[in-house]
């Protein structure tokens, strides 16, 4: 079946040394695929590609010297299906495996089959796998071994007696996870016996979904952790180095969000204690490759074993920023039977790095996945070759690419370097202002709003800073008054060169445009405000001067090509770049701070005809319960004629992997349910309808 679907492709490598394998197929897609050929270009070794229909015309699958179709779009056809990955193997002749992160990346079984066939997986031995890859052996493995481990129950948990009776014991709050697995899927956080019960329930749906496995585990939750982890390289024959430590903290739904190297928490000797303890539980299964130990630590830098991801991490750039090793080639070179050529003291601790995750989701909808077409997609790359090595995108996707409903939707990893955290951080903001997305929804403005963080700047982080610091959800921005007269200067600006641009058009080549100025009224937050621009000119080129409201000056230098997705200016001295989203009649919708803002501007004629126009009239969906998000009705708990409660759970939507509850938003009668177990639905779909104007309880009083 799979060798009538092969492509080939021809490559020229150059390599001083020779290849450790002559071919290498990488079993995953996206962003991990091409950053794992990039090594193996770099080390003159062909590579092979496996993709799913949508897939075929992916940047991993041209990337390789080879690509090979593997099956239709759900990944339990494709890439999580074993035998066409095996058969792809075979059929490319490759000598050895790397799995990247996520489907078969930890999967013991995969293992064996490649063991058997003779080919060599780039990874941890299956024993080694096995033991870490199940919390439940891995938490009895670390203890023994003499590792720090968090207090729970060391077994598995199989009903719903069994999971009050052991959250009594532990006492609230009770942390309950799948076995298996990883990536924040199957974890749930309980306070009282209703939630653990219902977390129990929801995260092994989870697990079974994900990981075909819904053991599930119980252990006591530590409040306000930091979640850190100790990445380690082990050869297997006797050589085991950590390389430092990733601060984790910044997550949602047990998924990271921003990561960073080091921790702005430890010092050296909690370092190398948990350093030196991440080593001894590595040895202690006898690992070889890398693998990350997760630890939570702390307010009094008190540490504990979390889990051991035998895999290469999705985070593992910013270490490789502030030690200088290239973890994939030193997985090959392991995996080829190598021994390390770094010595514990040869690892360094040099700047800081940190890590975006970029993910085509809605911050403004809690963060539901969003799918589509990249309509148009610009990574940050600096123009300036010598800043290039500070920005490093980790990226699967170009414009044209499709975000799917089948697999995780991380669009890219946004990685900055500096020599310290602030100048880390700032490059970062520098970054995330200048990454184009068009055609999904994205987080770039809540990443960027994070980066303003007070709390974030100054390093007080922990696991609960998303719903401390943003309680109601994240609603975009607050811009501070200086920040808003660089965005209404950029709007003015705009308008002076897109007129100027217009007025060019119809003057004869290469003659000046008599345009100097205009005069427009600006609209911001429903707020008129008179604006001026004057074009001036001086020995070093043109500039702005801006003038808002009564008496504010502001001073702009730009060069702007008519048609760029952004602007970069000088305003009053201070380099900003704000994305250009939209211009309509109205005036622009401009992206300042990664939150999108309209600002109108027109003349004072145009201000006063806009008065005159309708006003769009919202439909009315108050007696509906819509789809928050994409994908598959897992099941419906109501039909037409019950009574519900505000709050009572009314459907199960799968998204991602991820079970959503839908709840009523409203007490009242079900007049319609339009889906079913196993329908597929779009964001905004229509599920459920109310019989109108119904009020249960004054009904059930009469």
């Amino acid at each position: 079946m799979l060798a009538g679907n092969r492509r080939m492709f021809t490559r020229s490598y150059a390599s001083a040394e020779k290849p450790l394998f002559d071919k290498i197929l990488v079993a995953n897609r996206g962003e991990i695929a091409c950053r794992i050929m990039r090594t193996c270009q770099k080390m003159g070794i062909k590579t092979v590609a496996v993709f799913s229909e949508p897939d075929a015309t992916a940047p991993h699958t041209s990337m390789a010297d080879e690509a090979i179709y593997v099956g239709p779009a759900a990944s339990t056809q494709s890439y999580l299906k074993v035998e066409n990955i095996l058969e792809a193997v075979k059929i490319s002749g490759a000598q050895a495996v790397h799995p990247g992160y996520g489907f078969l990346s930890e999967k013991d079984y995969f293992v064996q089959a490649l063991d058997e066939m003779g080919v060599t997986f780039i990874g941890p031995p299956r024993n080694a796998m096995h033991a870490m890859g199940d919390k439940i052996e891995s938490k009895k493995i670390a203890k023994n071994a003499g590792v720090n481990t968090i207090p729970g129950f060391l077994g598995e948990v199989d009903n719903d007696d069994q999971v009050l009776k052991i959250a009594h014991e532990i006492g609230y709050p009770v942390m309950i996870k799948a076995a298996a697995g990883g990536g924040g899927k199957g974890m749930r956080i309980a306070w009282n016996d209703k939630e653990a019960l219902e977390g129990f329930r929801l995260s092994r749906a989870e697990a079974k979904s994900s990981f075909n496995d819904d053991r599930m585990l119980i252990e006591k939750f530590i409040e306000t952790p930091r979640h850190i982890e100790i990445q380690v390289l082990a050869d297997g024959q006797g050589n085991t180095v950590y390389l430092n430590e990733r601060e984790c903290s910044i997550q949602r739904r047990n998924q990271k969000v921003i990561e960073e190297a080091p921790s702005p928490f430890l010092d050296p000797t909690t370092r190398k204690m948990m350093g030196q303890q991440a080593v001894m539980l590595a040895n202690a299964v006898g690992y070889r490759s890398a693998g990350t130990v997760e630890m939570l630590v702390d307010a009094k830098k008190n540490f504990y074993f979390l889990e051991m991801n035998t895999r290469l991490q999705v985070e593992h750039p910013i270490t490789e920023y502030i030690t200088g090793v290239d973890i994939v080639e030193q997985m090959i070179r392991i995996a080829a039977g190598q021994k390390l050529s770094y010595r514990q003291e040869d690892i360094p601790l040099k700047g800081w790095a940190v890590e975006s995750r970029v993910y085509a989701e809605d911050p403004y909808r809690n963060f539901l996945p969003s799918i589509g077409k990249l309509q148009m997609y610009e990574p940050p790359i600096p123009e300036d070759e010598a800043q290039r090595e500070f920005v490093r995108v980790d990226d699967g996707v170009t414009t044209g690419s499709v975000i799917s409903p089948y697999y995780d939707p991380m669009i890219s990893k946004l990685v900055t370097y500096g020599s310290n955290r602030e100048e880390a951080i700032n490059r970062m903001a520098v970054a995330l202002d200048a990454y184009v997305i068009r055609g999904v929804e994205h987080n770039v403005s809540f990443l960027r709003d994070v980066l303003e963080n007070k709390r974030f700047r100054e390093g007080r982080l922990s696991t609960n800073f998303i719903p401390e610091e943003y309680p109601k959800g994240f609603h975009g921005h607050v811009l501070k008054p200086k920040e808003k007269n660089q965005l209404l200067a950029a709007a003015l600006t705009l308008e002076f060169l897109v007129t100027d641009h217009k007025f060019q058009l119809t003057q004869q080549l290469g003659q000046r445009p008599a345009l100097e100025g205009l005069d427009r009224v600006l609209t911001f937050n429903e707020q008129p405000i008179q604006g001026n621009v004057q074009i001036a000119h001086d020995n070093e080129g043109d500039y702005f001067e801006v003038i808002l409201g009564d008496n504010t000056k502001v001073n702009v230098v730009t060069k702007w090509d008519y048609g760029d997705p952004y602007i970069q200016m000088i305003v009053d001295e201070d380099p900003v770049t704000i994305q250009i989203i939209e211009q309509n009649w109205k005036g622009f919708v401009l992206q300042h701070f990664g939150t999108k803002y309209e600002v109108g501007v027109g003349t004072l004629f145009q201000k006063h005809m806009e008065s005159y126009m309708p006003e769009k009239v919202d439909t009315d969906y108050s007696n509906f319960i819509k789809s928050p998000m994409p994908g598959k009705i897992v099941s419906v708990q109501i039909k037409p004629g019950d009574k519900v409660n505000l709050n009572q759970e009314v459907a199960v939507v799968e998204a991602m992997k991820m079970q959503n509850l839908i709840r009523a938003d409203k007490d009242g009668v079900i007049k319609a349910v339009y889906v079913k177990p196993g329908q597929d639905v779009a964001v905004d779909e229509l599920l459920i309808e109310y019989e109108p104007s119904v009020n249960v309880l004054e009904d059930e009083k009469k």
